[in-house]
């Protein structure tokens, strides 16, 4: 349920309301939109008539229930207005969101060594990344598979960080591990293969990084979005959504199928949001570039792409990696439809 205030509502009115909707047993949650306030109302509201609510005060403009399941995740609660996530990295504040533009986010599956990882941050950042994504640890299918060097690779994360002045994301696979990682990590990534770990999901909700949550390869997409509401529940406003393929019948020619479909439906039910990762919904190093600028014109908020300084030698994922000066070329062709469609970073304008 969302309370909807009038234009110039007065903030002591508001926080009255606040106080009374408490007493009543509810958690308010203020939203503050770019023409008006919202008030959230989270807990068991099934029963409350909307009518009572708006009796409160004259400065109520409406009381309106949210049908989706998924509450806090849902657009209905900022009242149709989307949201926006801005990130703190060492070269200044990066939002995402639809009323900014596109951020970039580059780097290789896993780090390997400090030489590799620092040389690759740098040569993202020259040619236009906000953030560097590199897996410490990783989940494999197979258990013979490169796990990632673990604990290790964040004082090499660390050290890229220094050396770039990126922004760091990386995934979190066990609670354990969270505090260490959010002292490195900008960004705290939640894999496919744990995006319906719940209790994971709680604990990265109770601290106070941004989260990327990845859609799980068979998940739908109202159970990705309850995915984000245990993050959103927990405490954490802060969730980015990443789509990075899904499992369906043909694998024989690609990893998975990008679902680009997902940037106009989550646009039209969340106010969070959302990031396309065409290196792993591809898994082909020739499809990145063309997923890329569709992902871009269908209106995605930021991209997640695969740069390894020498694919064929990755220890992970290298198929599907571009090398740093396909990098170079592929955001100077995204500027093209990034700039068409009003998105394109201004500080990227000099190099698209």
């Amino acid at each position: 349920m969302i309370v909807v205030m009038r234009v110039g509502s007065p903030e002591a009115e508001i926080e009255r309301i606040n106080q009374e909707l408490t007493d009543w047993g509810l958690t308010p949650e203020k939203i503050i939109g770019k023409h008006k306030v919202v008030i959230g109302l989270v807990g068991e509201t099934a029963a409350l008539d909307p009518l009572r609510i708006q009796e409160f005060s004259p400065w109520i403009e409406q009381v309106l229930r949210v049908e989706q399941p998924f509450k806090r995740a849902s657009l209905e609660f900022r009242h149709g207005e989307p949201g926006e996530v801005i990130v703190s990295t060492p070269s200044g504040k990066v939002p995402f969101g639809r009323n900014h533009p596109i951020v970039l986010i580059a780097g290789p599956c896993s780090v390997e060594n400090e030489e590799m990882i620092v040389e690759t941050a740098r040569r993202v950042k020259a040619a236009g990344a906000h953030f560097l994504r590199g897996g410490a640890y990783k989940p494999r299918t197979s258990p013979y598979a490169f796990q990632g060097h673990g604990e290790s690779a964040l004082g090499l994360l660390a050290a890229a960080k220094e050396a770039s002045g990126l922004g760091i994301i990386t995934e979190v696979m066990d609670a354990e591990d969270l505090e260490k990682i959010a002292e490195v990590a900008d960004v705290i990534q939640v894999g496919a293969r744990n995006m319906q770990n719940f209790s994971l999901l709680k604990k990265v909700g109770a601290q106070d990084k941004p989260v990327l949550l990845k859609r799980g390869m068979s998940a739908t997409i109202e159970e990705w979005l309850m995915a984000a509401e245990y993050i959103l529940a927990a405490g954490n406003p802060n969730v980015i959504m990443c789509e990075r393929g899904i499992r369906t019948f043909d694998r024989d020619y690609a990893r998975n199928t990008l679902d680009l479909a997902v940037l106009p439906i989550l646009h039209s039910l969340t106010h969070l949001p959302v990031t396309i990762d065409p290196s792993h919904g591809t898994g082909k190093s020739e499809y990145v570039p063309a997923m890329s600028m569709a992902a871009i014109a269908a209106g995605t908020d930021a991209l997640m792409i695969e740069v390894h300084p020498n694919p064929a030698k990755a220890l992970s994922d290298g198929p599907q990696s571009l090398t740093p000066e396909r990098f170079d070329r592929l955001v100077q062709e995204m500027s093209v439809i990034g700039k068409a469609v009003g998105r394109w970073p201004k500080q990227l304008s000099a190099i698209g």
